[in-house]
């Protein structure tokens, strides 16, 4: 399984208003830091896991999608930090995890 990459406010709130029907995960990268590249495999290898179905994954880059990263965290009212995993079940923060926390074994024992 993949994840999608969003880039746009209007994604973003697609994706919030789905949270009302189907859980979201989101990775939050950014593409300058050694510990987010950690991450983002980490992210890699939990999707090649066949992951659960019934949930949504996405990226969103932080540097390059700035004004994106800024409405997830007022939207959410979780505080910016990346890396970092968002689970988002109707339209609220369920969990969250940042820097060495995002690994498979993590995303397992929450989202599996």
């Amino acid at each position: 399984m993949d994840y999608k990459e969003i880039t746009t406010i209007e994604e973003w709130d697609d994706i919030l208003n789905q949270s009302s029907k189907k859980d979201q995960i989101i990775l939050k990268h950014s593409t300058t830091c050694p510990v987010s590249t950690n991450a983002l495999d980490e992210y890699n290898a939990y999707l090649k896991e066949k992951p659960n179905p019934d949930i949504d994954y996405t990226m969103v880059k932080v540097r390059e999608s700035r004004p994106v990263s800024n409405k997830i965290e007022a939207d959410l009212d979780v505080k910016h930090e990346s890396p970092q995993i968002i689970y988002i079940k109707n339209k609220q923060m369920y969990w969250s995890a940042t820097h060495w926390s995002v690994t498979k074994a993590h995303m397992k024992a929450v989202i599996d």
